[in-house]
């Protein structure tokens, strides 16, 4: 049983680790990922991962894994920005408020999926302009769903969460070593 990761983040490949998985090949997805008119972030969240899913390329006994982060200010999607002017728009929305974010998962091996999503409710300090513009000269804002990474010097602007940290990296590790068991994936296999 071979284990495809449907994803080039390598924040993914990182956190399946952490649970002593390594996937036997990595096969990002090339597909379309501009939302639907008027579709709200967790079932626009949900649909990419499940297409991401179905866009990879597999042999009907391999279990393709794949994820979406979706950054959601009330309804509004927060993407991944393309300068930093808009990851400075992105974040100055989130100065001193909460959002969600939502990480989707969806498992595929032949013609079955299993799919799961978590919400996590993130607060972002009041951002300072000093401290706004120190972050975006880090530039770890490239690439990344609402213009941070809790994981990396954002994680400095975030007082408290409430649900799953890993969710917000990018994978809730609980929630898919589950869909990983349910497709039968031998998890731990090297423990007693």
């Amino acid at each position: 049983m071979r284990l495809i990761l449907g994803s080039g983040s390598p924040r993914r490949r990182e956190l399946l680790a952490q649970i002593g998985v390594v996937a036997d090949e990595v096969r990002p997805p090339d597909i379309d990922e501009t939302p639907l008119k008027s579709e709200l972030p967790r079932p626009y969240c949900i649909r990419m991962a499940r297409e991401k899913a179905l866009a990879v390329p597999a042999e009907s006994g391999d279990i393709v894994l794949s994820a979406d982060t979706t950054v959601a200010l009330g309804r509004r999607i927060l993407g991944k920005p393309d300068t930093a002017a808009e990851a400075a728009e992105f974040l100055l929305a989130m100065s001193g408020r909460r959002h969600k974010v939502i990480t989707a998962v969806a498992l595929r091996c032949g013609d079955r999926i299993w799919e799961k999503d978590v919400v996590t409710t993130v607060k972002m300090k009041r951002l300072s302009d000093e401290e706004l513009n120190a972050y975006l000269a880090t530039n770890d804002w490239q690439g990344k769903a609402g213009a941070y990474g809790i994981q990396g010097p954002a994680g400095a602007l975030i007082p408290w969460i409430q649900g799953s940290f890993t969710a917000v990296v990018g994978l809730p590790l609980a929630e898919t070593a589950g869909l990983l068991r349910a497709a039968g994936y031998p998890l731990h296999k090297d423990m007693p």
